[in-house]
């Protein structure tokens, strides 16, 4: 009988320990996404900011700006490698009561690494022909100290995001990433030659200059960022080298109540992973190890008896010696 049930606890204790394994290496890599249907909210806030008015046709200072990023996943067209999210940038002057700038982007990428993917209707603006590379909208899950290539939108190309070390934000240890854009021309605007001190010409074609320094604190276990920065300088330069007009220059910071948000989020997320990825593979296996090991203690003691039983019917004359 004992040899009976250890070899049932031996068996098991392996398919638990088998199951544990396949949890850890495999179950987790299909269960740990990005999700397909994303739905969030951020806001940024930029004080003491300039920018240009095409309403009033003069350059706003010392402005209030609020940014409201709103990212949607579009589930249809994701697959079980790929998501797509499309994500909606309004900034509106809280001071002026007026609408400075808005843009929309639709970035395809790895649900694992983050890394992006041309396909499935990738847009920038109008723009449907750029060719997308590095990261976008997020990290990779389990995101390294290391300088990632992240997607710039607005220069198309992707730019280094160099680790900077970590830092602990409500509580969520991250890791910290700056980009550094020195200032590249990005396009060309005309504008009328009054706007730049040129009355008699009616309207003048200048290179428009873009520069910035973009950090972002990453929960590392979700590739999620948590908080961020952004100071961006846009301006139109003359021959000579000078700014003569700013379209804007603005310091832009994630507000108090969207970073809890985040981090509140982050959290759950990792604990999720914590349990798929560690504690329910390491219970499973320990349970399997222990019954495994019952189970070989068992089966030895039953042969021993089964054993013992034999040498005692052979002394006995029961069976033939």
């Amino acid at each position: 009988m004992r040899r009976v049930a250890g070899l049932v606890l031996s068996a098991l204790g392996t398919f638990l320990i088998v199951l544990a394994l396949l949890t850890r290496f495999l179950v987790v890599g299909e269960a740990v996404k990005f999700p397909l249907n994303e739905n969030t909210v951020s806001t940024l806030v930029a004080n003491n900011a300039s920018y240009f008015s095409p309403s009033t046709a003069s350059e706003r200072t010392g402005a209030t700006l609020e940014d409201t990023l709103t990212t949607q996943g579009d589930s249809a067209a994701g697959s079980s490698g790929t998501a797509v999210w499309n994500q909606f940038n309004y900034i509106y002057d809280r001071t002026n009561l007026q609408t400075v700038q808005y843009s929309t982007e639709r970035l395809a990428f790895d649900r694992s690494s983050g890394e992006l993917v041309n396909c499935c209707g990738t847009a920038i603006g109008t723009n449907t022909s750029a060719h997308v590379s590095g990261l976008g909208y997020v990290w990779p899950l389990d995101a390294q100290p290391k300088t990632y290539q992240v997607y710039n939108t607005t220069l198309l190309k992707p730019e280094p995001a160099v680790y900077t070390g970590t830092a602990t934000v409500l509580g969520e240890k991250t890791y910290k990433y700056v980009e550094t854009i020195a200032p590249t021309q990005a396009g060309t605007q005309t504008v009328p030659g009054a706007l730049i001190g040129q009355p008699s010409s009616p309207s003048v074609t200048l290179p428009e200059y873009y520069s910035s320094t973009t950090t972002e604190w990453v929960d590392p276990i979700t590739g999620a960022p948590v908080k961020g920065s952004t100071s961006q300088h846009v301006y139109l330069q003359d021959s000579s080298g000078s700014e003569v007009l700013t379209l804007i220059n603005a310091t832009f910071n994630t507000t108090p109540a969207t970073v809890a948000s985040t981090v509140h989020t982050a959290k759950n997320y990792d604990n999720q992973i914590d349990l798929v990825s560690v504690i329910i593979p390491v219970v499973v296996g320990l349970v399997g190890l222990v019954l495994l090991a019952m189970g070989l203690v068992l089966f030895v003691i039953g042969r021993q008896e089964t054993e013992e039983e034999y040498e005692d019917e052979v002394e006995a004359g029961e069976v033939p010696a």
